[in-house]
């Protein structure tokens, strides 16, 4: 017999991703499933485990597989097919089951992977049932079948389909009062990825112009990458708003949890940015509420939660100590500058569109363009995340630790390493999955943030053997 090698590289902090099939196939997508439907079950109780896919063109498959999985233990399975993350989020909150959610979300096409979560969208991570999933999944992968079962997934009486974006779509546009929008124009780039399902829903009953950039689902991304928080796969959406006089962009990215906003310039308005205006919205229907924001974004969205009477609390990167800290706390909102944005009454999970319509209608009620209301909520000058190679990465993150404290520099070790130092800060993290180092550097203004970047990334140097 075949040894099937273990599963492990492919467990990250979060969730399961790799190369299909050298590291992901059927076989070892069976067992997954048949893991996680036994630690979720018996961890909420629940009967039914969800399962959706993307558009990535081994979706299906794999897809089917870990359903396979799944029903082999016994569960009954709810097969929601094409769906975007936040839509799966969504129906694991309304059904009160766990869901998993084939993507790899903005990584290349060659990849894909599975986000899981138990009853309610509470989060699965590492310290949370993902360890233990890994150790069912390398236990059973063995005895996968090699084709995961795809074959008799259609005729399974343990499988059930379930069809939800209409009221998946109903569900976004509850965080708005329709009644207030405006008729703006609106270019959405989906990037061949899951906005261009959800999307189209969503803004059809409403009184926008949306024009569909690479609509067309089509998981080998032809037009561009599904990542918006590269400048460069923005290209396309900033020179469409300019040519067609668009009032506001949206980026998608493929599985379609996340977004970026692009004003009536063409300019890209940051995940910090957008958090702050969030907040200050959501502040506004929920007076003195809590909203959180992780650590590397702009202090601009404490100072804006504060002044608009709200409770600001900090926390690590990473959706599971975000969503933990929302239950413990009650947050009405939570952002990331990455693009994450996660609502209390979303089930506590992230939803790319959700924040994008919340903006729409500050927006609208602004009366005022993009470029004009951003400007409030843009204080400082921030370097977006800058990532460097190193051989050593923790070391060098104590050594640059001891640096800066001797300059007399405030330390807070929550992720990382940050330092506080007077009118400027800046953030240093180790990656969970590669050797990488990843700088975030906040200052007064463009000229000071370029000196601040060269001063640190020069003590990286000095520390480690950069090779990046």
């Amino acid at each position: 017999m075949v040894v099937h090698p273990s599963l492990a590289p492919i467990f990250k902090a979060y969730d399961v991703r790799g190369v299909v099939p050298d590291e992901l196939d059927a076989q070892s997508a069976y067992a997954i499933g048949a893991a996680f439907a036994a630690f979720a079950l018996a961890e909420s109780g629940a009967t039914r485990v969800l399962v959706a896919h993307d558009m990535r063109t081994t979706g299906e498959e794999l897809s089917r597989a870990l359903i396979a999985g799944a029903s082999s233990t016994g569960a009954l399975v709810g097969d929601m097919g094409l769906a975007s993350t936040d839509m799966s989020y969504f129906a694991s909150g309304k059904l009160d089951a766990p869901a998993a959610m084939l993507t790899a979300s903005h990584n290349p096409a060659r990849y894909n992977g599975v986000k899981m979560c138990l009853s309610g969208a509470r989060p699965i991570g590492r310290d949370t049932g993902l360890a233990e999933i890994l150790r069912l999944a390398d236990e059973g992968v063995d005895g996968a079948p090699a084709d995961g079962g795809v074959g008799s997934v259609a005729s399974d009486p343990h499988v059930e389909r379930l069809e939800l974006l209409e009221e998946f779509a109903e569900h976004v546009r509850s965080f708005v009062d329709v009644s207030r929008l405006a008729p703006l124009r609106i270019v959405a780039d989906t990037a061949n990825g899951m906005g261009g399902l959800v999307a189209p829903r969503v803004f059809s009953a409403l009184p926008f112009s949306v024009e569909m950039l690479f609509g067309e689902l089509d998981g080998t991304f032809p037009n561009h990458p599904a990542d918006p928080i590269q400048p460069a796969n923005l290209v396309d959406l900033r020179e469409r708003i300019l040519a067609t006089g668009a009032d506001v962009g949206l980026a998608f990215d493929g599985d379609a949890d996340r977004v970026f906003l692009v004003d009536e310039r063409g300019e890209p308005v940051s995940g910090s940015t957008t958090t702050a205006i969030v907040a200050h919205a959501m502040l506004a229907k929920h007076p003195g509420a809590t909203v959180l924001y992780n650590l590397i974004c702009s202090h601009t969205v404490p100072e804006v939660v504060a002044e608009d009477g709200g409770v600001a609390i900090r926390t690590q990167v990473g959706h599971s100590f975000i969503k933990k800290i929302m239950a413990d706390t009650g947050a009405v909102f939570g952002g990331e500058h990455s693009g994450h944005y996660y609502f209390r009454d979303n089930y506590r999970a992230d939803s790319g569109i959700i924040a994008a319509l919340v903006v729409l209608e500050v927006l609208s009620d602004a009366g005022v363009s993009l470029s004009q209301l951003r400007l409030p909520f843009e204080r400082y000058a921030d370097s977006g995340e800058i990532n460097t190679e190193v051989a050593r990465p923790t070391e060098v993150v104590e050594a640059i630790a001891q640096h800066y404290e001797g300059l007399g520099a405030t330390i807070d070790r929550l992720d990382g390493l940050t330092a506080e130092l007077g009118d400027w800060w800046f953030n240093l993290r180790s990656s969970n999955t590669e050797p990488l180092l990843r700088l975030n550097v906040e200052a007064p203004d463009a000229a000071a943030l370029a000196g601040h970047v060269d001063e640190v990334r020069a003590a990286i140097r000095s520390f480690g053997d950069e090779s990046a």
